[in-house]
């Protein structure tokens, strides 16, 4: 090749490199996650959770997957304008991290895959047609969350056998927020204890909530499941212990955070799978294949220090049970 053509060509070459370059960025595909919660150090463990499970699946962020993150930041109002905007940007798939933000995905989109993680009664709720056979684009992790709420009553009754009245804490904007006060109510009226109900939505209905609770007769609380309170494990475990109050929560990362005691499913295994399904989701599979996933375990998790603080022995039979002891 001449002097003069190699110039040519290189140069020709160099031109076109951006095309390229674009044209395989886009190839790479692109995953929305629509958030109920806010970003930050309550978030973090469950979007890292996310990630290992895509690249369990092949997939890393950055490398061949882009993720774009929208934040609802507890104002479930602003999701159906999050979810539009995420289908407007023509993302591959919605990871849709509660049920408020899943139905707003699927109100959004009836083509884009979205997986969810849910709880509930997602077939009741119409966002799958069973959780075999999910049909739709819609296919997800359950954490039953709420269904074992009335479980944490009667351990908190265990531990704290003296509190005749148990408070319930619940945000009254959680659409099975009367489901819970409605099982929780039969399952004190079975152990033989009154239940007083608090509500709150906001920061400062929590506080004003606590304020309530010290008032009050109870000797013992439960929190609600919500993901608004659960994005508030900090202000309440703080609160609960600033003012002596037992309290159950839904979550082992309340426990390991001071908490008195959790009861539930793995929110990181639950964000887990729903890396590896939205792995499998990019690679082909079909949603509408796929079954919802429902936990199979749950941790029981008792943080001693807190117990021992409060003055608090913890039963040896509750010690046995017990998945984690914190020390």
């Amino acid at each position: 090749m001449r002097r003069r053509d190699l110039i040519i060509f290189l140069a020709s070459a160099m031109a076109a490199w951006p095309l390229v370059a674009r044209a395989q960025q886009k190839a790479m595909p692109v995953i929305g996650v629509l958030s109920t919660s806010a970003p930050g150090p309550s978030s973090a463990p469950f979007m890292a959770a996310l990630r290992q499970g895509l690249s369990e699946a092949g997939y890393i962020d950055g490398q061949n997957l882009a993720i774009e993150y929208r934040w609802a930041e507890d104002h479930y109002d602003r999701l159906p304008a999050l979810a539009a905007d995420l289908v407007g940007r023509k993302v591959d798939l919605i990871v849709a991290g509660s049920p408020p933000g899943a139905f707003a995905a699927k109100s959004a989109t009836s083509t884009i895959p979205i997986v969810f993680r849910g709880g509930g009664d997602p077939v009741g709720d119409g966002l799958v047609a069973s959780l075999a056979r999910p049909g739709g684009n819609l296919t997800g992790v359950l954490v039953l969350a709420a269904e074992v709420t009335a479980k944490r009553l009667e351990l908190l009754s265990e531990l704290v056998p003296q509190a005749g009245v148990i408070a319930l804490l619940v945000n009254p904007n959680s659409s099975s927020a009367e489901r819970v006060i409605h099982d929780v109510q039969q399952a004190a009226r079975a152990k033989g204890v009154q239940l007083s109900i608090l509500k709150a939505s906001t920061d400062t209905e929590i506080d004003a909530a606590f304020a309530s609770l010290i008032e009050g007769p109870a000797g013992a609380l439960l929190v609600g499941a919500d993901p608004f309170l659960s994005g508030r494990r900090e202000q309440l475990v703080a609160l609960a212990s600033r003012h002596g109050v037992p309290s159950i929560y839904a979550w082992r990362e309340f426990a390991a955070s001071g908490g008195l005691i959790s009861y539930g499913a793995s929110l990181t295994s639950a964000f887990r799978l729903l890396g590896t399904y939205a792995g499998k989701v990019l690679k082909g599979a079909k949603p509408a294949d796929l079954p919802v996933q429902q936990p199979t375990t749950f941790e029981l998790v008792i943080n001693l220090r807190t117990a021992r603080a409060l003055g608090l022995t913890v039963p040896q039979s509750m010690l046995m049970k017990a998945d984690e002891l914190i020390d």
